[in-house]
């Protein structure tokens, strides 16, 4: 069954853990306890509605402010596909945790309240998705119940973000708008017969739809994560390498490059456990023998020869900066890319980049939560993957060297 990974983003109070709650109610996902919970909690704090924000704020800050803090990972299914969601905050102190939840999803939420319309915190949101790349947008314009289910109103919203679109730079992004109450239920899984007006898919019928995975990226990358020695008589000379596949297929056959070596070979084998295969796709871990007994170590990467990229010691990237500590010049890092750590310095920070499109200005410092344009010098030599052309080796991490805690999150030429 497919897989789709979405993030939601919206202001704080736009409803994003309660269209989740709504989206796992509809589909019959919640547990009997959890919704025997979260009745007794609705009542107590007296409601007379179920609030399901409570299926996915898990923090008592979380409980406590009505505000989601931490990134929270919901699954679920439907015949169709299953789910995983990852619900960020929404103040802007949260910036980083917004990040982290885009940059692994396929496709994002971006909750509009249908009374405030477009606000700043939209064009952040946006502007991160647009940074990020994600193939698929939902604008679900929510709280339609409090305009009347005003057919103006989500007009009005759709227009103002048109107007927004005319300024990113990802301009093969899909965007869909759907006017929604999360609390309600009207155009979450359920068509509303509020807003006969709206002949479109609810939001679940388009999640059901989308197929992001069919978007190939440039080129295969085979990051080693570990080589398999079993060291036992009857694999005595097994020598092969595990990790997970990114940007395309390879096949047994491929004549491949090992990065940064250079050294060249030919797939012999792909296995994953006691079974052999022709050929793995992206997004599949497997463990890959070569004709050749070339030397390949944990953070080497394995490229198709013919689509081999070129190597660099000097980083031109977009960071977006996650720790309490001014990023500045002459500071070491390590970066890593793949499963490979480089120590790195701050060459120079270029600009600090306005994210409601409006420009960059210059700077010498980024802080929590800023996203700037910099420069860093490599100790050795990594892949130049665009994160444009491909995702996984075109991003990277900076690791604070002494309390080894991810410090940023890198995306080169973006």
């Amino acid at each position: 069954m497919d897989v789709l990974k979405i993030a939601t983003a919206g202001s704080v109070d736009d409803g994003k853990s309660t269209l989740i709650g709504r989206l796992l109610y509809d589909t019959k996902s919640l547990t009997t306890d959890k919704l025997e919970a979260i009745e007794k909690k609705s009542k107590a704090n007296g409601f007379d509605y179920l609030d399901f924000s409570l299926a996915t704020d898990g923090l008592v800050a979380e409980r406590e402010q009505g505000i989601t803090i931490d990134v929270a990972h919901i699954y679920f299914s439907t015949a169709k596909k299953s789910y995983i969601i990852a619900d960020t905050p929404g103040h802007v102190e949260y910036t980083r945790n917004m990040v982290t939840g885009a940059s692994t999803s396929q496709a994002s939420i971006i909750l509009v309240d249908a009374r405030k319309g477009v606000v700043e915190q939209t064009y952040r949101h946006f502007f991160i998705n647009d940074l990020l790349r994600v193939e698929d947008i939902v604008v679900a314009v929510n709280k339609m119940d409090l305009v009347d289910y005003n057919e103006e109103a989500f007009n009005k919203i759709v227009s103002d973000f048109g107007a927004l679109t005319q300024k990113q730079q990802f301009k093969a992004q899909r965007i869909t708008f759907v006017p929604i109450s999360a609390l309600k239920g009207d155009n979450v899984v359920n068509a509303s017969t509020e807003m006969p007006w709206y002949d479109g898919e609810t939001l679940l019928e388009h999640l059901e739809q989308l197929n992001p995975s069919q978007v190939e990226e440039v080129g295969a990358r085979f990051p080693v994560q570990t080589v398999i020695r079993p060291k036992q008589d009857q694999y005595h000379d097994f020598r092969g390498y595990a990790g997970k596949v990114s940007g395309g297929a390879l096949a047994v056959g491929d004549a491949v490059t090992v990065l940064p070596s250079g050294r060249n070979s030919v797939i012999k084998d792909i296995l994953f456990y006691n079974a052999s295969f022709t050929k793995v796709d992206a997004g599949n871990s497997c463990t890959i023998t070569l004709e050749d007994d070339v030397n390949v170590s944990r953070g080497d990467i394995l490229v198709k020869s013919a689509q081999a990229p070129s190597l660099t010691k000097e980083l031109q990237a977009t960071v977006c900066w996650m720790d309490n500590n001014a990023l500045v010049p002459g500071t070491k890092y390590l970066v890593q890319q793949g499963t490979a750590q480089i120590l790195g310095k701050v060459k120079s920070i270029n600009s600090v980049v306005h994210t409601d499109f409006s420009g960059v200005d210059a700077t010498d410092k980024l802080v929590l939560n800023d996203i700037g344009k910099v420069t860093i010098q490599l100790s050795k030599q990594v892949l130049n993957d665009q994160f444009l052309d491909n995702k996984q080796t075109g991003s990277f991490i900076l690791i604070d060297t002494q309390s080894h805690a991810t410090a940023g999150v890198g995306f080169i030429g973006s």
